[in-house]
């Protein structure tokens, strides 16, 4: 019997990544992501899978990021009872975003009835804080290169990808296939990550696309961040940095850090790190030592890099507060969390700051706010977009074009087919003709909903 995939999600579009592996009556998930972005993408979070979640056998995660894990608390809701299988890093991971993503859709309801703003009576969250809490029960891990099986003779092994702490490419082996899952992956040149590993020779593989038209600048975090910082001190102003919590959140810290040392900024210059996700995050740092560059002493830095914000009473505090100084909160495409009060506070005065740290998905607040838009709307209300934009197109987790092709070519021998994911269409068609046009092999970008031969 053949090898099926269905493209639940992560089809001509960066989100929502679910890809439903078929074979001889048994069904498996590899990721379990959240749609974003815009409405139409976010809306397909309420609609049903074509399966009931008891007829899915396992779930494998490549890793954490919410659009490949945020839907994983529903799915349990729902009627989900097997095992969730990840690497440590990833399980460690899970632990705070996905609570943290169920409290951020309770407020945002709340939000919308308190200020009777949804259509539909009452609003009410996707799933809630105890919902993640729930499926976290359900979680398995296994280390890097250590082969298990999630359903009898259905083989999985984990290799890391880099990106952030616990990314694994996946490797499945079914049916006498051998099909490789990129996940997410990094950059080989990571201020802080450690580059993918080559990967392992597969007869099928899906590679994400993310930037998969385009290439990253000559220039590194620190050259981009070290002169928006001088300006925004000698102005006196505020920078709002929307972060990823995991990940991007660190690598701002990083560079922060090397850039006082530097004498580049002045180690005076004040920094918040306003998100308890994040700040819980960067203590994973210093358990995890394997999967970064960072030294011991690096990983402990982080957490003194900034003034850790964790109460709803501490973030307002920050208002009573004069600039200069350097406020890093999520959400990383400014979607919800306590960015938005900031931005709120700060976007329209033209001494202040904006810095936007990597992919924005078409459709988000960051996206728009990074295309020069001059007014952005918050809580239902008009801001002004006055402040400098600077968005630094070296922070990104993601590998460029040409480091994706690269991490191709090292397999070796041509896989029978890829399909080329995890993208928006332009990206995603792009890479697919480099694939085809570069290393002679065939690609295909699936569509949302499709089944295709593994």
């Amino acid at each position: 019997m053949e090898v099926n995939i269905t493209f639940l999600g992560g089809a001509s579009t960066v989100t929502g990544s679910k890809y439903l592996v078929r074979h001889n009556g048994h069904s498996m998930l590899v990721d379990c992501g959240l749609f974003q972005g815009y409405k139409q993408l976010r809306q397909r979070n309420w609609h049903p899978l074509p399966l009931t979640p008891h007829q899915i056998d396992a779930v494998v995660l490549s890793h954490a990021h919410l659009d490949h894990s945020g839907y994983l608390p529903l799915l349990a809701r729902d009627g989900y009872t097997k095992s969730i299988h990840c690497t440590p890093g990833t399980r460690d991971l899970c632990a705070i975003l996905l609570p943290d993503s169920g409290h951020l859709q309770e407020e945002d309801a709340a939000f919308l009835n308190r200020h009777q703003l949804s259509q539909h009576a009452p609003a009410l969250p996707l799933y809630t804080r105890l919902d993640a809490q729930h499926c976290m029960k359900q979680f398995r891990t296994h280390a890097f290169h250590k082969p298990f099986e999630p359903i009898p003779g259905w083989r999985v092994t984990f290799t890391p990808a880099g990106h952030i702490l616990g990314a694994a490419s996946v490797l499945l082996e079914v049916g006498g296939r051998r099909i490789l899952f990129s996940g997410d992956l990094g950059r080989p040149d990571d201020l802080v990550m450690n580059p993918p590993e080559a990967p392992p020779q597969a007869d099928t593989v899906l590679v994400e696309s993310t930037y998969g038209d385009r290439q990253h600048g000559q220039e590194d975090i620190l050259q981009e961040l070290g002169p928006a910082l001088q300006r925004l001190s000698q102005r006196g102003g505020v920078a709002v940095v929307p972060v990823f919590a995991v990940g991007r959140a660190q690598a701002v810290l990083h560079a922060i850090n090397l850039l006082k040392k530097q004498g580049t900024i002045a180690r005076s210059l004040p920094v918040f790190l306003d998100s308890p996700m994040a700040v819980s995050t960067t203590g994973l740092f210093a358990h995890h030592t394997g999967e970064h560059r960072l030294t011991a002493h690096e990983a402990d830095a982080l957490s003194h890099t900034a003034t850790m914000v964790q109460t709803t009473d501490e973030s307002k505090a920050l208002a009573r507060r004069h600039g200069p100084m350097v406020i890093l909160s999520a959400s990383g495409m400014a979607t919800g969390g306590r960015v938005l009060h900031h931005l709120a506070l700060y976007a329209g005065d033209h001494r202040n700051m904006i810095i936007i740290t990597g992919y924005q998905a078409p459709g988000t607040r960051g996206a728009r706010i990074a295309s020069g838009e001059k007014t952005t709307r918050i809580h239902g209300q008009d801001v002004d977009v006055r402040a400098e934009v600077v968005q630094l197109t070296s922070a990104s987790a993601h590998a460029d074009a040409n480091q994706t092709l690269a991490w191709l070519r090292s397999m070796g021998h041509a896989p029978d087919r890829v399909y080329v994911v995890h993208g928006e269409m332009g990206a995603a068609d792009m890479l697919r003709q480099r694939i085809e046009h570069e290393l002679r092999w065939r690609a295909a970008v699936p569509e949302h909903g499709s089944t295709l031969t593994a």
